[in-house]
């Protein structure tokens, strides 16, 4: 890849300005709250830009304002909030690999809580209710894992120390030193055989909404589903229909829309689990962005390739 010629760097915070600024001397970093509109000097000079970890919109609909941005940098795996708003011939890149153990991590709890009951008890506890019964483990089961990106690796590694048959769904047919990895055609065919199905998907064209009704349905009775990827790849109606059937359970830690309105039926259903997007926003967090930030600008002052292009 040729040299991308940045000098100025624009990022979103004070504290990781002066982390970036001690540890890449040859860069000009420039301060860019995203609630704040830079100035005509600015514009003209900014390169590169870290757009905020959240709440990010007006940073990246002013990107067009620009004429010399050759770069941007996310905070976040997914990048499907900046599809169409990057200019032709931007680069691109996410932070994928940075939220991997602690959405992994997520993904695990959310299992465990849901198959052992722990949101019931939780609620039964404010009550007052001590309500014994024999629940499900997760050992012994057969996992699905749509998606082995970081983050479905990750899964991998720590759902090998619960006793559970890992099955892997990725984007193509493919083997590793684990041996298979389906393509997104055998979905179907291996969800009647499957006890928990785990997303963590990122938001393309090829997977919005595809958790429908069919894949819902196909699932065995019983099943769990759980996504800790983007919720745009689900029907949002459909598991509804699924959960209030009472055929399948499912706990997620995202929606579509985000939060969901008030009088969706989600809010409600039964045999459901939510958590409001709390995948990647950990303890871990600004450690390890920091890290993966310095080394990623230390990358363009060498003119040395970006990694995680997207």
């Amino acid at each position: 890849m040729a040299s991308l010629g940045i000098k100025v760097v624009s990022v979103p915070d004070m504290v990781l300005k002066a982390y970036l600024e001690e540890r890449c001397p040859n860069l000009d970093f420039i301060l860019w709250r995203d609630e704040e509109y830079p100035s005509v000097e600015d514009l003209s000079v900014i390169d590169a830009v870290i757009t905020p970890y959240a709440h990010s919109s007006l940073t990246v609909e002013r990107l067009a304002l620009l004429p010399n941005l050759k770069l941007v940098q996310t905070q976040s795996t997914g990048v499907d909030n900046l599809v169409g708003k990057v200019p032709p011939g931007v680069v691109l890149c996410s932070a994928r690999g940075v939220h991997a153990a602690s959405t992994a991590e997520l993904a695990v709890g959310l299992a465990i809580a849901s198959l052992r009951g722990i949101d019931i008890a939780a609620r039964n506890m404010t009550r007052r209710v001590w309500q014994e019964e024999r629940r499900l483990t997760l050992t012994d089961r057969k996992v699905a894992l749509l998606g082995y990106g970081s983050i479905g690796q990750e899964l991998h590694r720590k759902l090998s120390a619960f006793d559970v048959e890992i099955v892997r769904i990725g984007q193509t047919a493919r083997r590793d030193q684990h041996g298979d990895i389906h393509g997104m055609e055998d979905l179907l065919g291996l969800l009647p055989q499957t006890d928990i199905l785990i997303s963590s998907l990122p938001m393309t064209p090829r997977t919005g909404h595809l958790i429908n009704r069919p894949v819902l349905s196909a699932m065995k009775d019983g099943a769990l589903f759980i996504n800790v990827g983007r919720g745009s790849v689900v029907d949002q109606d459909a598991l509804a229909a699924e959960l209030y059937s009472g055929r399948i359970s499912a706990a997620v830690d995202v929606t579509d829309p985000e939060p969901l309105p008030e009088d969706h039926p989600l809010w409600s259903a039964p045999h459901f689990l939510l958590t409001p997007h709390l995948g990647g926003n950990t303890s871990a967090f600004l450690p390890r962005i920091r890290t993966f930030l310095a080394d990623q600008m230390k990358r363009i002052a060498d003119d040395q390739p970006v990694i995680n292009q997207s």
